[in-house]
């Protein structure tokens, strides 16, 4: 791939298309990532809060090889349903797993809880699903206040008036041998996003003051990791919104079996927790799918590191491009 080509989305990544669809007014929305010819699958899953669908076919030892589509999803568990929308548009398409009866469409899913931002009585559903896999494509998707990252947020310790809007970020990058690795990820987090590059935060919580008692320190971010070790932040810890997760997928060109796809979203973990402050916690339900074309023959372990950093990057990009919403400050320009 030339440099001239590349597109520094997931997309780079031959056979992976993605789609976007959204209730701007009710901000939430879906993202679908879709492998047409299928793609051998793995997850990673950490955190005390998930919310997920097929995951347990993921496991190495089960029958299923390959995954058709991975759905993202805002509306907490109610987003589920939009995973019914992409089969019914996979199945149109004669995609799925040849059950000989019929195909069925392998379509893994993961939630976000988006429903303290915007309204709480609209979630994604099978006709946003269906409309999402229905456009997707190769061309580099969108990022910010989009599909999956709609009512995303980070930075909540605080509860959502201090937080900031977060949403939905894209990557790639050359792990060299002609072997591509992107990712996409929709933050949704409890702790701060930090660039790894400076270490500074650039998106979380803002300092906010109870009656006579400034909790976090004056000035742009709190810094989430300082409130928590102090007795304000432990109490406050107590009563701290559950409406967390960052979920996403990493994909490669590299040819994995399904222990090496669930390995590889393993080691893309290290990305969350490189650039999310605290991550993984029990007010979090972070997960990863990975996805292997298997076009290239590649070291898994030269894989997992650099999912890692198509995390790291996507992560940052998703907090970059998130315009203000729902009465949160964001980093990008509004449209």
């Amino acid at each position: 791939m030339t440099m001239s080509a590349r597109k520094n989305a997931i997309t780079d990544v031959p056979g992976i298309e993605v789609g976007h669809a959204q209730d701007e007014e009710a901000l939430t929305g879906c993202t679908v990532v879709l492998c047409r010819k299928g793609a051998v699958g793995g997850v990673d899953q950490r955190g005390g809060a998930p919310g997920t669908r097929e995951t347990d076919l993921l496991k190495p030892i089960n029958l299923v090889e390959k995954v058709h589509a991975v759905l993202l999803a805002g509306g907490s568990a109610f987003g589920l349903d939009a995973a019914t929308g992409v089969m019914r548009y996979l199945e149109e398409q004669g995609i799925g797993f040849d059950a000989g009866v019929a195909r069925v469409p392998i379509v893994p899913a993961a939630i976000l809880f988006d429903l303290a931002l915007g309204r709480a009585d609209r979630r994604p559903d099978a006709e946003m699903g269906y409309h999402a896999a229905a456009s997707a494509s190769s061309d580099a998707p969108a990022e910010g206040n989009v599909g999956a990252g709609t009512g995303a947020s980070v930075g909540k310790i605080f509860g959502m008036k201090q937080a900031m809007k977060s949403g939905v970020g894209t990557a790639s990058v050359d792990a060299g041998g002609g072997i591509t690795v992107g990712a996409i990820i929709a933050v949704n987090a409890f702790g701060d996003v930090i660039d790894p590059q400076s270490g500074q935060i650039i998106a979380g919580a803002r300092p906010t003051k109870v009656g006579p008692f400034q909790l976090g320190a004056a000035g742009q971010f709190a810094d989430t990791l300082q409130v928590m070790r102090t007795l304000a932040g432990r109490t406050i810890l107590g009563f701290a919104t559950r409406s967390n997760t960052v979920i996403g997928v990493v994909a490669t060109n590299a040819r994995l079996t399904k222990a090496e796809a669930t390995r590889v979203a393993q080691m893309a973990q290290d990305g969350l927790a490189r650039t999310i402050r605290p991550a993984h916690t029990m007010l979090d339900g972070d997960t990863l799918f990975a996805l292997a074309t298997g076009e290239k023959k590649a070291d898994v372990s030269i894989v997992g590191a650099f999912a890692a950093e198509a995390v790291s990057q996507a992560i940052v990009r998703a907090v970059r491009t998130a315009a203000p919403a729902g009465g949160l400050p964001g980093l990008a320009t509004a449209d």
